[in-house]
């Protein structure tokens, strides 16, 4: 499994972007970013363009993980989980049907 972090980026050439803090990275798949946009990268590529907000609350929920993998506290870090966690649907309807495995 592979982690996406979020990057702003401060300039583009071509497929190439280089972000805020140096780094280089392959915008081949987000062809409509641009600098100023945030991205979320996977393995030097970014995959998405994503809003402010939203690379603030992933920033957040790495910076928690870290946090705990440290022995530290979580603290309001996932607050954007405002709800239980839920099954997908079609997992929830063979639960609902008493299928307990596959």
């Amino acid at each position: 499994m592979c982690v996406g972090e979020p990057h702003r980026l401060a300039s583009v050439e071509g497929i190439a972007g280089r972000t805020e803090d140096g780094t280089l990275i392959d915008l081949s798949l987000t062809p409509e970013a641009r600098a100023g946009d945030w991205v979320l990268c996977f393995l030097g590529a970014a995959r998405e363009v994503i809003t402010a907000d939203a690379a603030a609350q992933i920033a957040d929920a790495l910076a928690a993980l870290r946090a705990v993998m440290a022995g530290g506290e979580v603290g309001a870090a996932f607050a954007d989980l405002d709800r239980p966690p839920s099954l997908p649907p079609h997992l929830q309807a063979a639960l609902d049907a008493g299928q307990s495995h596959g």
